[in-house]
């Protein structure tokens, strides 16, 4: 089991980053990125697609978490099948944790049975930087007009343990359904909880 609780005292909550966080119901940031299997993709590639974005770092607990309950990847189905795009982010710079190469990267995805329609290597930090990315996970989502919808935390309940995933409200499950009902999103903004984006 990846799960190491013993790495909790190196985590945050994302409380005090210095990272300006885009405004929500404000166009979002432009990205340019490479993929995992080498192609370049752009927020202006992606234009008139609603996008979820994904931070992403493999040896953190939290995203542990979602990954190895299912979660995640029930979130990542549930957003596919509502025809949005899935960009999953890795921001961690060379020689810090939850940094991979491309074939790491597809490799990761293919044994934790991942389904991002991307995955981009921002090992500058550009990417995360652009939307204030302080956590894995830190979940945005895009809509069609490319207007920020949503930025914060996966759900309402910040730990790494996975029973707490029953009683938590998945905010981005929440604002997908509030989006395909043609309903303004509940919960626009929460706060990001997880590792520290290894800048």
């Amino acid at each position: 089991m990846r799960l190491v609780l013993s790495s909790i005292a190196a985590l945050t909550l994302g409380f005090g980053s210095a990272l300006a966080a885009p405004e929500i119901d404000a166009p979002a940031p432009d990205f340019t990125g490479v993929t995992a299997d080498g192609e370049t993709v752009s927020l202006a590639d992606l234009e008139g697609e609603k996008i979820v974005l994904e931070w992403f770092n493999n040896g953190c607990p939290f995203v542990q978490k979602h990954y190895e309950s299912g979660n995640m990847q029930m979130t990542q189905e549930a957003a596919l099948e509502d025809g949005f795009t899935w960009v999953t982010v890795i921001s961690s710079a060379p020689g810090k944790q939850g940094h991979v190469t491309g074939a790491q990267a597809q490799e990761i995805a293919a044994d934790w049975e991942m389904e991002p329609t991307h995955i981009v290597l921002d090992e500058e930090g550009t990417i995360g930087t652009a939307y204030g990315a302080k956590t894995t996970p830190h979940m945005y989502i895009i809509d069609e007009e490319g207007v920020l919808s949503y930025a914060g935390g996966i759900d309402s309940i910040p730990s790494a343990d996975q029973a707490d995933i029953e009683e938590a409200e998945n905010y981005v499950l929440a604002a997908l359904e509030n989006m395909e009902a043609g309903e303004e999103i509940a919960t626009k903004q929460s706060q990001p909880y997880g590792c520290s984006v290894k800048y």
